[in-house]
């Protein structure tokens, strides 16, 4: 059974959308937890043992928080149940993928590899890129498309629409011609939300003036965020940059 957050009233744990899949023996995301999640696991598993006797292949039912579930939340929360059959799977995918915005990272260094672990977890398509042979592990998290691409700033112009750039590859002037490809690109499409550099103030400093002398406005590189992540997070650990840039991705998206 696919259980969907159909629509909510009021505070909620989750918002619409937010879905999980429930089998005899397994669940897989999650609604919200607590008891709603409880009483929604339940409840798609009566059904699955149901569905095979003609029962609805899609219903919803309402959860008042506090009233019936105890839960301080006091909203309401709409839940829609839907059997899935194997059949089902391809439509499903497309319709479940659809929800995540795309990201571009350049970069399979020490950091590129932490942040994707992240990302795979998160509502994002991961877009992996690097100019190296041989620097992408064999089995990539889902939700995560690695492509090799030399000179690698040529992958820019074929990016999604929408995507949130982040760029950290293992030379200065890879990344330097890669910034200078989403100016471009943003001044032609204006359609990268997010672009990103890793570095120092000093870095940014030295990329200003280069990029200033390939003809860039002040204002056009207003639009390039370096250095990237979260303020107040000091450690140099990979993961620990991972999570801070992660985080400052998370505050670029819409709500829900």
């Amino acid at each position: 059974m696919l259980v969907t957050v159909a629509r909510t009233q009021g505070s909620v744990p989750r918002e619409a959308g937010a879905w999980m899949a429930v089998f005899d023996d397994a669940v897989l995301g999650t609604v919200g937890g607590g008891h709603l999640e409880f009483e929604a696991i339940a409840r798609a598993r009566q059904q699955l043992a149901r569905a095979g006797e003609g029962a609805a292949a899609a219903d919803e039912a309402r959860f008042a928080l506090g009233p019936s579930l105890g839960q301080c939340c006091g909203g309401v929360v709409h839940l829609r149940f839907e059997t899935v059959h194997p059949a089902d799977a391809p439509a499903l995918q497309a319709r479940l993928l659809a929800r995540r915005h795309p990201v571009a990272l350049f970069g399979g260094g020490h950091v590129g590899r932490a942040l994707v672990e992240v990302l795979a977890r998160l509502p994002l398509s991961v877009h992996w890129i690097d100019s190296r042979d041989g620097i992408f592990p064999d089995a990539l998290p889902e939700g995560v498309q690695a492509e090799h691409s030399d000179p690698v700033q040529a992958a820019v112009a074929d990016l999604a629409p929408g995507s949130r750039v982040l760029i950290m590859s293992f030379s200065h002037a890879e990344d330097l011609d890669i910034v200078a490809a989403c100016l471009q690109r943003l001044r032609q499409r204006d359609d990268l939300p997010y672009v990103g550099l890793i570095g120092s103030r000093t870095k940014w400093a030295t990329f200003r003036h280069r990029l200033q002398a390939r003809g860039f406005t002040e204002a056009e590189l207003a639009r390039i965020t370096c250095p990237i992540g979260v303020p107040g997070i000091t450690g140099k650990q990979p993961e620990v940059i991972a999570v801070a840039v992660a985080a400052q991705l998370l505050q670029t998206l819409p709500p829900g």
